[in-house]
C-alpha cells in the first residue's frame, strides 16, 4: 500500500467501539497468517465487554491515528515506556500508520525522560518493531483462554 498521511490525536471516549473494531480486525485479518484460528479466537475473543474495553482505553494513555477524519489505528504508552497496544486496521496496513503512531509515542517518552521503550510483540508485529530499532529480549508463551500464543518481549533503549 502507498504511504498515507495520518494525524495522531488523543483518544476520546467516542473512539471506544472503533478501536475495539480495529483490534478485532487487526488480529483476525492481519495476524491470521501467523496464528491458528483457535489462537486468533482466544486472542480476539468475541466476549470482550465494550464497556470494559472503553474503560481500559480511557485509563491508558491512548492515541489514535486518523486518515481523512476516520480512525485507522491506535496505540498507548505507560509512564515506564511500555507499549501495550499498537493496532492498525488492515485496510490501512503497510501505509505508515503504525510508524506514525510509534513516532508519536517516542516523542512522548522523550519528553517525559523515559530511557527505553518496551513491548510484547506478536509474531506479526515483531518485524515492524525490529525495523524500528527494537531487539528481542525473550520469546514468550502466553496462555489466552486455553490457547498458547507466542510473542516477544522487545526493547528499544534510547529508542533510535
Amino acid at each position: 500500500m502507498t504511504a498515507i498521511t495520518s494525524v495522531v490525536r488523543r483518544y476520546r471516549s467516542s473512539d471506544a467501539q472503533t478501536t475495539l473494531d480495529i483490534f478485532y480486525r487487526a488480529i483476525r485479518v492481519t495476524a491470521s497468517r501467523d496464528y491458528s484460528p483457535d489462537q486468533l479466537a482466544a486472542w480476539a475473543s468475541s466476549d470482550i465487554d465494550p464497556a470494559d474495553w472503553a474503560a481500559r482505553r480511557e485509563k491508558a494513555a491512548t492515541w489514535v491515528a486518523e486518515v481523512g477524519g476516520k480512525v485507522v489505528g491506535f496505540t498507548d504508552i505507560d509512564s515506564a515506556g511500555y507499549i501495550d497496544m499498537m493496532f492498525v486496521d488492515p485496510d490501512a496496513g503497510r501505509a505508515g500508520v503504525a510508524t506514525t503512531l510509534l513516532d508519536h509515542v517516542r516523542e512522548i517518552a522523550r519528553s517525559e525522560g523515559v530511557g527505553e521503550l518496551t513491548v510484547n510483540a506478536s509474531l506479526t508485529a515483531r518485524p515492524f518493531f525490529e525495523r524500528h530499532g527494537f531487539t528481542v529480549v525473550a520469546e514468550q508463551r502466553v496462555e489466552r483462554r486455553g490457547s498458547v500464543l507466542t510473542n516477544f518481549r522487545m526493547r528499544a533503549p534510547g529508542f533510535p
